[in-house]
């Protein structure tokens, strides 16, 4: 066979050997719906970097195997092959080529990340808090309502800002494709324009402790009108409205943005704290031998110093971080209902409700 005959067939093979690669990893690692206009780009640059990886891979295993089948040594050949001491144009070819695709890649990469990162028209502005092991969402443009689950509207520019309260987490829905963490300390910034009205999934992708697994939270993408309609239906009421009982549930569920209901449940199952179901007067042991009973200044205690009395069986992962929270809430209460409000003392009032 003639030089170029091998050359034509070994190109042949290239090209048949990268299509097979390329939808075998397309497979492989298939991509979930894309629900964002980040999405689209991202995807871009996936498949762009499968076809560069399924046209290298089969340039080097096409040559490799042609050569060991093509090439191999004949039976009773005893002579040495063509001694062949190199290609200057080759050398410099498998030099600058990787070079110049690596540092485009790198500009490309480089100029999608600002675009990603940068500043939007219009954009609506979502506090996100993320805690073990449970996350909460604050609206400021909407009178500061608190959820547990992430509404948004369809094709509107969003700003999440993003603080953890106790170690890292990461905030991630694949089909949104962008990701970042949440570092204790300081706010970390995501945007995203969600484009398809949907249910998904926001997972916590930063290993964060024994409960990481259950740290998840609904993300409803809605039409504007439907995103209005949620915001009415949940936004607070005056707290002056609510009894303390009331004041006290609301402080426990992922509305009322403290993250209770993240670790302790209130029908007796397990959770990563004890249950509130008949937790007041209950007799608690605790990790050091000794029981206490689970009073106000138990209940207190245990909000404003967790690790000072940790029950048997538990992880003491709870943060100390309430005392400041509370204090900033009770503040904004008195600040703008002229109310004076103790959330310990709603949280007992309500803890006492929950009788076996």
């Amino acid at each position: 066979m003639s030089n170029r005959k091998h050359i034509y067939a070994v190109s042949a093979l290239v090209v048949v050997g990268a299509i097979v690669t390329y939808f075998g990893l397309t497979a492989l690692y298939k991509l979930p719906v894309g629900a964002s206009t980040e999405a689209t780009t991202i995807d871009q640059m996936f498949g762009v970097y499968f076809g560069l990886i399924a046209f290298w891979f089969a340039l080097i295993m096409v040559f490799m195997l042609y050569a060991v089948v093509v090439f191999k040594r004949k039976p009773g050949d005893t002579e040495d092959a063509a001694h062949i001491h190199g290609n200057t144009t080759v050398e410099i070819l498998w030099t600058v080529v990787p070079l110049v695709l690596v540092v485009a890649l790198g500009v490309w990469g480089a100029t999608t990340l600002k675009a990603l990162t940068s500043e939007r028209e219009g954009e609506m502005v979502v506090r996100v808090t993320g805690q073990q092991w449970s996350w909460s969402f604050e609206y400021p443009e909407s009178d500061n309502l608190v959820s547990g689950d992430l509404v948004l509207p369809v094709n509107q520019p969003i700003l999440l800002k993003m603080r953890a309260n106790d170690v890292l987490h990461s905030f991630w829905v694949p089909e949104f494709r962008v990701k970042q963490d949440l570092v204790p300390g300081r706010d970390t910034e995501l945007r995203i324009t969600p484009t398809d009205i949907g249910d998904y999934m926001l997972r916590c992708a930063e290993i964060c402790g024994l409960s990481h697994t259950d740290m998840l939270a609904k993300v409803r993408v809605v039409s504007q009108s439907d995103f209005d309609a949620w915001v009415k239906e949940n936004s607070l009421p005056a707290m002056s409205e609510l009894s303390t009982e009331e004041r006290g549930a609301l402080w426990y569920s992922t509305q009322g943005g403290f993250a209770c209901s993240g670790c302790h449940t209130v029908d007796g199952s397990a959770g990563a704290g004890p249950t509130w179901l008949g937790l007041y007067g209950r007799q608690e042991a605790l990790e050091d031998g000794t029981t206490i009973t689970a009073d106000d200044a138990y209940i207190r205690n245990s909000i404003l110093h967790p690790a000072d009395q940790i029950v048997a069986g538990f992880p003491n992962v709870m943060p100390p971080i309430y005392e400041a929270q509370f204090a900033a809430k009770e503040a904004e209460i008195l600040a703008e209902e002229n109310l004076t409000v103790d959330i310990i003392e709603d949280l007992i009032a309500y803890i006492k409700t929950l009788q076996e």
